[in-house]
């Protein structure tokens, strides 16, 4: 999981430059997915992986660092399991291009910056990165890049204050260097299993949408295959597009009210949507009410989050929803340990000569009428030796092997694994988000 751009600020500079682009406005950018090859070749160490830092992620989401903390912290990301989706971006003049995690859990652009950047624990099994130096953007090679000192209004926007000014330049006038304008990105000189920069699209002012003043952006991703694969699908960036337009073939459900918490900051900028039910093979999985609005501490509802790998569901809904797979499954017998070993459940054995694996449609149920009928593998995995597991995780996992997540934020994160043929548009003037399933080529 990628460290948390906001509290990298010890270890790197604020940086004002140019982003550019082949054209402008309305651009396809191509999405390609980071290669997920275990240096093990063991499926089930691959999908431990996964669970790892799915669930890491899932406790960054829910218990965001307070931004007026002056600590640091890293996450584990075990970023050649990781399966994060990228793009490339072109900064500078001359322009360096650079790949960037797209990630809508948060609203901070940063890259590796430096010749002096030191990416710790980055060993990649990848051919992308093997035997490769992690690109850095090199700001003296760029006549457009400048510093941002604490002084520059922009500055507010990292620290989520209302300031006009950050609290270092109080303590230490020297701190307040010239004033930039244009794109403000963060310049990371250290990070912890990152192998490149984090283009976050979430709602707060730093955002690439943001600061690119989009209307609309949307993506369709690709199927999963966690292989070094070339293959890619389109990042569309639009901000040209009619105000009440709605794309033909959409479903659309509502942003929902995002919660404002003291510390906890991040909420902010979280995509809240209203999912109302979920169903398993018809049946509708009852859940405790409360956990599906988010409440005034912060605690429930749902996110869409581009930069987690599996669904997290808090424990009072993973279990009925588990439970309600292991009524239905009436063919396949429980592989208990598989479960213990991936920390997925739950997972069945299934044959390995047979042409075709069926279980439980699941489905969830949006505000406004939207739904997902998620397709069969974007719920469950076949790995190994004919072993089907459903990829939703949850805190705790089985054997006590897995990281507790924690009670507070967000109750439900959607994760790009469950998102993946999905074409799925962010309506960011009229706060939507629409939806629909497309096989992305």
């Amino acid at each position: 999981m990628p460290s948390h751009p906001r509290v990298l600020r010890f270890l790197s500079l604020l940086l004002c430059i140019s982003l550019i682009f082949a054209s402008a406005l309305n651009l396809p950018l191509k999405v390609a997915q980071f290669d997920a090859n275990d240096p093990s070749g063991d499926p089930y160490q691959i999908l431990s992986h996964l669970v790892s830092s799915s669930l890491a992620r899932a406790h960054r989401l829910k218990n965001p660092k307070s931004t007026a903390s002056g600590n640091s912290c890293t996450t584990p990301l075990f970023s050649h399991s990781y399966g994060a989706y990228s793009i490339s971006l072109s900064f500078g003049t001359p322009p360096q291009i650079l790949p960037f995690v797209m990630d809508t859990g948060s609203d901070f652009v940063w890259f590796p910056c430096t010749h002096r950047y030191v990416c710790k624990k980055c060993s990649f099994s990848s051919s992308s990165f093997r035997n490769t130096t992690i690109p850095s953007f090199i700001p003296k090679l760029s006549s457009s890049s400048g510093l941002v000192g604490c002084r520059n209004p922009k500055c507010s926007w990292v620290h989520h204050t209302n300031k006009t000014q950050c609290d270092e330049c109080q303590n230490n006038p020297k701190n307040a260097l010239k004033s930039v304008s244009n794109f403000l990105v963060g310049c990371s000189v250290f990070s912890s299993r990152q192998p490149a920069g984090i283009a976050g699209f979430g709602r707060g002012l730093p955002s690439l949408p943001s600061q690119l003043k989009l209307n609309k952006f949307s993506y369709c991703l690709i199927s999963r295959r966690f292989d070094d694969s070339p293959s890619s699908s389109t990042l569309i960036l639009d901000s040209t597009s009619d105000f009440d337009r709605k794309t033909n073939g959409l479903i659309y459900t509502p942003f929902l009210k995002n919660p404002v918490v003291k510390g906890k900051e991040a909420f902010r900028v979280y995509y809240y949507v209203g999912l109302r039910k979920k169903t398993v093979g018809g049946r509708r999985v009852k859940v405790p009410y409360k956990l599906l609005s988010p409440g005034k501490g912060g605690d429930g509802g749902t996110i869409v989050d581009s930069g987690s790998t599996f669904t997290f569901m808090a424990r009072e809904i993973f279990v009925p929803v588990a439970t309600e797979f292991v009524k239905q499954v009436k063919n396949y017998s429980r592989a208990r340990d598989v479960e213990v070993f991936t920390g997925l459940r739950p997972c069945f054995n299934v044959s390995s000569g047979e042409k075709q694996v069926e279980f439980p449609e699941l489905r969830f149920h949006f505000k406004g009428g939207a739904e997902m009928a998620l397709p069969l593998e974007n719920y469950f995995a076949v790995v190994g030796d004919g072993v089907a597991c459903l990829t939703v995780v949850t805190d705790g996992g089985v054997g006590g092997g897995k990281a507790e997540v924690g009670h507070s934020g967000p109750a439900v994160v959607l994760g790009s694994f469950q998102m993946q043929n999905y074409y799925v548009e962010y309506d960011l003037r009229n706060e939507r988000i629409g939806l629909k399933p497309q096989l992305c080529i």
